[in-house]
């Protein structure tokens, strides 16, 4: 197998369109960059399409390597000045595969007693997308639910800011109002975190089957969400302030939820 060394060889060509979210839409693939990421996306049942790796950086380790050729992934060496090119991070370990896009639904979604899901309207940054993602799966939370996204959920940098986690979850995307009818069908309370929220999220019984909203830093929630949600809850934060950063809040909340479900 020959080494790829050219940027213009049409296999490397084909994979940096991936960073573009149309073209990942279109294609139905996107880039997990990393070796931990990839295992996480092997051990979760991800199609591996390829891996690209540099001998220079993985340091020996040939296990990935195995295991994607065990999946009849194609196995794509490329040098250490093309990786470093191709990859995103800044410190690469030498390891980037490309992966089949699954698109999951609602009625995916698989409920246990007391389910605890995590609603995204409008977030807009790939690192707290991916932020509250890890967040999500530190609490075990039944799906995550994104509404109206203004990112890409494969964006490779929120796959990185997620540490991989995304792949271990159950991650989907739906309309405001297919949400709504969908929680209210399975009797699951929804509480949408606000500023101006009427009580304190610690005032509140967050302990039964529960979906916390969160909204974009720039303008919160939509009235569809204000409006529908059965409450709307606060962070109580210093005279000055009215706002923490949304994968800030959403962890604040979210682990009082565990606080009470664990009394």
């Amino acid at each position: 197998m020959a080494t790829i060394s050219s940027l213009s060889n049409p296999s490397i060509k084909n994979l940096l369109r991936l960073k573009k979210a149309g073209d990942r839409k279109k294609l139905g693939l996107f880039m997990v960059d990393g070796r931990r990421e990839i295992e996480l996306a092997l051990s979760a049942g991800q199609g591996i399409v390829s891996l690209f790796y540099s001998p220079d950086l993985i340091k020996g380790q040939q296990e990935l390597i195995s295991a994607v050729r065990s999946k009849q992934g194609e196995i794509i060496e490329v040098t250490k000045n093309i990786f470093q090119k191709i990859c995103y991070k800044e410190n690469p370990d030498g390891f980037l595969a490309v992966v089949k896009l699954q698109e999951k639904k609602l009625a995916d979604i698989k409920l246990n007693k007391n389910p605890l899901l995590v609603i995204l309207e409008r977030v807009e940054k790939p690192g707290n997308l991916g932020a509250i993602l890890r967040t999500a799966y530190a609490v075990n939370a039944t799906a995550v639910i994104i509404n109206d996204n203004q990112t890409d959920i494969y964006n490779p940098n929120v796959i990185r800011a997620s540490e991989g986690t995304i792949f271990s979850q159950t991650v989907l995307k739906a309309s405001v109002s297919e949400t709504l009818e969908w929680l209210r069908a399975h009797k699951i309370s929804s509480f949408a975190a606000a500023t101006s929220g009427s009580q304190e999220y610690t005032s509140v019984d967050l302990s039964g089957p529960a979906a916390f909203v969160f909204g974009s830093e720039a303008s919160g929630l939509s009235r569809e969400w204000l409006e529908g949600a059965e409450r709307a809850i606060k962070i109580p934060m210093r005279h000055g302030l009215d706002s923490l950063n949304v994968s800030v809040s959403a962890a604040v909340i979210l682990f009082e939820s565990i606080r009470q479900r664990n009394r």
